[in-house]
């Protein structure tokens, strides 16, 4: 019996269309670190002008675009940034702000109710400038939507009141918007609706949109410009790049709308959890807003549950006429993230459900 896995650790995992193969293999090419990729160009203005910037540049990771942004913000040494404590740039990109930048983090609590920064925290933790027993602040970091806090999607309102607190303290707002286009099809805006509110904007291509790799930064043309040299030191100027915008503009053509297909899912699936998972499982159902999903397990550890899940036992392939693995992973020892995207269909997060239900239906017999 052939095993069906399904994989829904992260919208990382996702593989090219044919169609999205083919704008990479057609994509016009050139130079890009002598700015000459025609697709790289054309990628970067459509850019700047869907976040209302002067301009924008093509990075190789997010990872890499939030770096770059944050060391151009933060130019003197002693320069520090106020962001969430559970932020990605915080958490999970090796320290890059403290290692290649010598940039101070000043961590501060996300909300758990909705993942923002508290605006008087925000204030409480920007430094006297005239103590000089302090680092700098320099910039305010936000994360829409909050992946650790589960998918939320911050309000713009509250992007209006940091907007005003920052340029009351003249310092810079940075937006890690990995997934930005997932908060703005759950809001119903445009993506300039946030990031008009922010100096520099970070956006993934490779998550929810589907391609293989790149993020794109944007800002003032000044701020690209020296961008550009960060881009350079830390190894990312690429030369005929164009293959990846080709996948990235053909990703703005055809796979924005669509991002509603994985919010559907990921409440499908939520809410088979919230109706099946007790007593061992629980999920927050006010938290589900995009396709991010953390389930919360008691009395047993999250590994444990993904490891049952990636495996069929006989037992199970007679009860179920079937072999499906689930992929998902343990985010503490309690939780478990789901994550829907691109490469999963509705028939897949219903093969999903029939695999926990017996799965969940198991654990509660132990």
């Amino acid at each position: 019996m052939a095993e069906y896995v399904i994989d829904i650790r992260s919208d990382t995992v996702t593989k090219p269309t044919e169609a999205m193969y083919q704008a990479m293999v057609t994509a016009p090419l050139g130079d890009d670190v002598l700015e000459e990729d025609p697709t790289i160009l054309a990628l970067e203005d459509r850019c700047a002008k869907m976040f209302n910037k002067e301009s924008a540049m093509f990075v190789p990771t997010a990872t890499m675009g939030n770096l770059i942004c944050l060391m151009t913000h933060c130019q003197e040494r002693g320069a520090e940034v106020i962001m969430g404590r559970k932020s990605h740039t915080f958490l999970y990109e090796c320290g890059g702000l403290a290692q290649l930048a010598g940039v101070h983090t000043n961590a501060i609590d996300n909300s758990p109710t909705d993942g923002t920064l508290n605006l008087q925290d925000i204030r409480d933790n920007i430094r006297d400038t005239s103590n000089v027993h302090y680092p700098l602040t320099k910039a305010i970091s936000l994360e829409n939507t909050q992946n650790r806090c589960g998918g939320l999607v911050l309000p713009i309102s509250y992007f209006q009141q940091v907007r005003e607190l920052a340029d009351e303290h003249k310092i810079a707002v940075h937006l890690d918007g990995s997934r930005l286009l997932n908060a703005c099809v759950a809001a119903g805006v445009e993506p300039s609706a946030y990031t008009s509110l922010v100096d520099s904007v970070n956006m993934c291509f490779s998550k929810g949109l589907g391609t293989p790799a790149g993020a794109i930064i944007a800002g003032t043309a000044e701020f690209c410009k020296r961008a550009r040299r960060s881009r350079k030191a830390l190894g990312g100027g690429m030369r005929q790049a164009g293959v990846l915008a080709g996948a990235a503009m053909y990703a703005l053509n055809n796979h924005v709308e669509r991002l509603k297909e994985d919010h559907d899912n990921t409440i499908i699936l939520a809410k088979f959890i919230d109706e099946n998972g007790g007593p061992i499982a629980s999920v927050d159902m006010g938290k589900v807003h995009t396709n991010i999903l953390f389930v919360h397990f008691y009395n047993i550890l999250a590994v444990e549950v993904v490891k049952r899940l990636a495996k069929v036992t006989e037992k199970e392939k007679l009860a179920l006429g079937r072999s499906i693995i689930v992929k998902v992973d343990a985010y503490s020892k309690s939780e478990v993230r789901c994550v829907c995207h691109l490469n999963v269909s509705k028939e897949d997060i219903e093969l999903v459900t029939i695999k926990l239900k017996y799965v969940l239906d198991e654990l509660k017999l132990k």
